[in-house]
């Protein structure tokens, strides 16, 4: 029980037994002077123990359809709605703003109990955390609450996500066009989404592994070609913006194993019509890392890359580091994709882009060149 309440901590920012008392909204900014950091690790958070196998699990048998799979899936331990974009303002400053919504089940779905009738009587957790980064700056803010239709929620027709005033809102059951409203302490925006490009299933048809035994996956889709307009405020100036947005939609009960310590993810824009999704899953010994990448094409169809199949293909090497809040993480990165003619460095907008919430970890825009140039998001866990 410890273990799980361990789990579940790290995941909810809440107790187990302040949430099964009652759990109100929450809202927390990023305390920019904090420099300790306590939180668990990722390898701890995300990886398998006999509780978490009560929850349901992965499978190659569930395939993933639309609009269904748009809404959660309570029965699984895990799961998010993640939006990054790579914006640009009238007078040319490049802005990256992230929004999340996590889902996160406090029991397994067995254990529930069936008499419960009311809306406050409920096992699953929502928070979301949102950021806007600039060259120079870094704003984090993050909103917790039992999930609860007056405060946090996702609805099917039409689709929305929200938690209070944080609001993905679309017109229809389908997830564009719609709006994305934050509203924090110190910064927000009102952005337009828009897309008519096919989802983009991860892995096999959506089946997405995260180890060589294929023992470890998740059910991933991405929509990357996501059209976008609107405003974002500072500290109170707001200036017009326009840019790509991008999607990631993943659930889980499981998506590390013992032996690994947290991830290096990317979402690159190589050009107008293809784009990359990769990450490595860090071992505690070389060789358990694992390693997979996507390329996919704005026509909707793609190629994966897996580092079982093809072991020297992906390269992803660190080239410098950043230490923010006595944390070092790998900012800028070597990266090739030999089987696809890709070879470039990237190096993050603003290397002091960690996310000092309730779980801490790195995510910012960044830039590359090389063989391509562009923009694209690195998240980093685990450091």
């Amino acid at each position: 029980m410890n273990r799980l309440r361990e789990i579940l901590c790290g995941l909810t920012l809440l107790s187990l037994s302040l949430c099964t008392s009652g759990c109100q909204p929450n809202e927390q900014k990023n305390n920019h002077n904090d420099k300790q950091n306590t939180g668990i690790s990722m390898g701890k958070l995300l990886a398998a123990d006999e509780a978490l196998l009560q929850y349901h699990q992965v499978s190659k048998d569930n395939r993933i359809k639309f609009p269904k799979d748009h809404l959660p899936h309570e029965g699984y331990r895990i799961e998010w709605w993640y939006i990054t974009a790579n914006l640009t303002t009238a007078q040319g400053e490049s802005i990256g703003i992230q929004w999340t919504q996590f889902r996160s089940a406090l029991s397994p779905p067995d254990t529930q109990e069936p008499s419960r009738k009311s809306a406050w009587a409920t096992n699953q957790m929502y928070m979301a955390h949102a950021a806007l980064t600039t060259k120079t700056k870094h704003y984090s803010a993050e909103k917790y609450s039992r999930s609860h239709p007056e405060f946090a929620h996702v609805s099917d027709n039409p689709f929305s996500i929200y938690l209070e005033n944080w609001r993905w809102q679309s017109l229809t059951v389908h997830p564009f066009p719609a709006t994305l409203s934050v509203e924090a302490p110190e910064f927000g925006y009102q952005l337009e989404l828009n897309s008519t490009a096919q989802f983009q299933l991860q892995g096999d048809q959506g089946f997405s592994v995260k180890s060589a035994d294929d023992q470890v996956a998740s059910h991933y889709y991405s929509q990357p070609y996501i059209e976008v307009s609107g405003t974002v405020t500072r500290e109170g100036q707001t200036v017009s913006v326009s840019g790509n947005a991008w999607l990631d939609r993943e659930w889980s009960s499981q998506l590390l194993t013992q032996s690994q310590q947290g991830w290096d993810w990317f979402s690159i824009r190589l050009n107008a019509q293809q784009t990359l999704m990769m990450f490595r899953l860090r071992g505690q010994q070389p060789q358990d890392s694992f390693y997979s990448a996507r390329l996919m094409l704005a026509d909707g169809t793609g190629r994966n890359i897996n580092s079982s199949i093809h072991p020297d293909d992906i390269v992803m090497q660190p080239i410098s580091w950043h230490t923010q809040n006595n944390r070092r993480y790998p900012t800028a990165w070597k990266i090739a994709i030999n089987s696809e003619n890709i070879d470039i460095t990237t190096q993050a907008l603003n290397p002091n882009s960690e996310m000092p919430l309730s779980t801490t970890y790195w995510e910012g825009p960044i830039e590359f060149s090389g063989s391509h140039s562009g923009k694209g998001y690195m998240e980093l866990t685990g450091y």
